[in-house]
């Protein structure tokens, strides 16, 4: 049913975008970059959260950690992350296919700016095998997202 809704999102939003289907899993930021055939970073995970009584989406590079220091001051609370069952209630899609296209039901988005190092990312699209590949600043301007600096980067070495 996800996979479904995102493509209805897709096709109502962004019919320019392609859906890439039929392979391998993405359910794991590992997975989907061998998957791709892309660098981890460029994986752009959907995290769902809670701060206070507020839930919302945070996409962010693959490769990044979220920075709970970060996060406080962005989100002017503690952050917890969403269990599977409270993510799919939230957003229509499993754990590992989680985007925030076709959203079962309306969330603010935010972007990490660790998005930006890379040309196109490649966010789920509502399953385990699917995908797609979009611009960072294009990813924010469909979801109404708000930019943001929650991460820590991987030590280069």
């Amino acid at each position: 049913m996800s996979l479904a809704s995102v493509r209805a999102w897709v096709a109502a939003h962004a019919p320019d975008l392609a859906i890439i289907e039929g392979h391998g899993s993405t359910a794991t930021v590992a997975d989907a970059a061998a998957t791709l055939g892309v660098e981890p970073g460029r994986i752009a995970k959907t995290i769902a959260l809670k701060v206070g009584e507020k839930t919302l989406l945070l996409v962010t590079r693959g490769d990044a950690r979220l920075d709970n220091l970060k996060c406080k001051a962005a989100f002017g609370g503690r952050i917890r992350m969403l269990d599977p069952d409270a993510t799919f209630a939230a957003t229509g899609h499993v754990v590992g296919g989680v985007c925030p296209f076709g959203l079962a039901t309306p969330l603010p988005v935010y972007t990490d700016v660790s998005l930006r190092a890379f040309a196109t990312v490649f966010p789920a699209a509502g399953s385990r095998t699917a995908s797609l590949e979009i611009t960072p600043e294009r990813l924010a301007e469909l979801t109404h997202a708000t930019w943001v600096d929650c991460c820590t980067l991987p030590q280069a070495g």
